[in-house]
């Protein structure tokens, strides 16, 4: 298993997150986001897919120019397919920072051997141990992942991640490409590693999962009980298809439950709310309102029987503070499901106290604006707390 309690924390939201349609980013916005990046306390930043197209290239050397020159910064890594043009590119991309790497990838599954690659199990292990060589000629950090590796016949992926740490490969992920894979799964698959194949304790072993089947924190998480001590996921879980594990949940699992991950790492928990704020303004879109951890309503509450537990102590029903993960506040959302304590408590911080007859009041008008209306504003409780005084009034 592994020995360090350290995971690190591989962020792709500037490749695999800028993949996904809408996620398309400019040169100036992928340093931006870089920047953020490195202040969340990521680990590694995979800053693109160098061969890819001039503008990738550019932004990669750019932030490895830049953000990658700043000592303590974080490893900036360039994606590769094992083709030497593609190592060659990605070298001349990163060479600038001072802690650079390759990321190497080939399909070992039969089905992308067969029908993507066109490719014998056996040209596959040739080509994976001659590229990583090739790599390391550039660098001594070389990650290699297995594609599609879920659903690769377990001994011809340890034949060829044998092949790969051999070669020199010092990080080896294992991902769960179109996210098929379960917890159960997935924590076993780096048990097997772990116990089958030979050098496995001299590398870190990496977890990169997709959420197509809604799994991928679970999956990650589970990859880490495995021994998996690093994790490449993206802000707000931008990302192919369904996307990749998010980032901030993954790191507030790793906060909140200790119990089950008595483990370090270097994110600055009071960033995450700020740096998804920053993805949603660069792309096209936000995260849904309900997104854990980071959505709109992640401390929002509108039922009463919540509202009132959580004035009385937050705990009741939050697990984590507003601010361990940097959002300001939580959010008390008045509606037809709020209780008197919520319009009482909102009443109080407007400025008006109430007795008990002037809030039952309030309360019942209240109720039946809500029946009517999904949305109650500062100035809608104001005005009924007018109505009700003129009504006291003209009695």
């Amino acid at each position: 298993m592994a020995k360090t309690n350290q995971v690190v924390f591989f962020d792709t939201t500037l490749r695999d997150g800028e993949q996904s349609p809408g996620c398309t980013m400019h040169h100036t916005e992928k340093l931006r986001m870089a920047e953020q990046l490195a202040k969340l306390g990521v680990n590694i930043i995979e800053a693109g897919f160098p061969i890819a197209s001039t503008g990738d290239f550019e932004s990669v050397q750019a932030i490895a120019s830049t953000i990658g020159r700043v000592e303590g910064a974080p490893v900036i890594a360039g994606l590769a397919r094992c083709k030497q043009l593609d190592i060659e590119t990605a070298a001349r991309a990163i060479e600038p920072a001072l802690r650079n790497r390759i990321h190497l990838f080939l399909a070992t599954s039969d089905l992308h051997l067969e029908a993507k690659l066109r490719i014998t199990r056996a040209q596959a292990l040739d080509q994976a141990g001659e590229m990583v060589r090739l790599a390391r000629t550039f660098t001594d950090n070389v990650e290699f992942s297995a594609e599609d590796a879920t659903r690769t016949d377990i001994d011809f992926l340890v034949q060829i991640v044998t092949i790969a740490i051999q070669a020199g490969a010092t990080t080896i992920n294992l991902p769960d490409t179109v996210g098929y894979t379960t917890p159960a799964e997935y924590q076993a698959l780096f048990e097997t590693m772990h116990a089958r194949v030979p050098g496995a304790n001299d590398v870190i072993f990496s977890t990169h999962c997709h959420d197509d089947l809604g799994m991928a924190t679970a999956n990650a998480l589970a990859g880490i009980l495995g021994g998996a001590r690093q994790v490449e996921c993206t802000i707000n879980g931008i990302g192919e298809r369904a996307g990749n594990a998010a980032l901030e949940e993954v790191a507030a699992a790793l906060m909140v439950r200790r119990d089950r991950f008595p483990l370090e790492n270097s994110i600055v928990m009071t960033e995450l709310a700020p740096s998804s704020q920053m993805l949603g303004e660069i792309i096209s879109f936000t995260c849904a309102p309900n997104k854990a951890v980071v959505g709109a309503n992640a401390f929002a509450h509108e039922s009463g029987i919540h509202q009132h537990g959580v004035l009385a102590n937050p705990l009741t029903y939050e697990i984590m503070t507003p601010a361990s993960v940097g959002v300001t506040a939580n959010s008390i959302v008045l509606g037809k499901h709020s209780g008197r304590r919520a319009l009482e408590h909102r009443l109080s911080e407007l400025g008006h106290t109430l007795s008990k007859q002037e809030l039952d009041t309030v309360y019942h008008r209240f109720t039946e604006l809500a029946d009517r209306k999904k949305s109650i504003y500062d100035q809608d409780i104001l005005g009924l707390l007018t109505e009700a005084n003129a009504e006291v009034a003209n009695a």
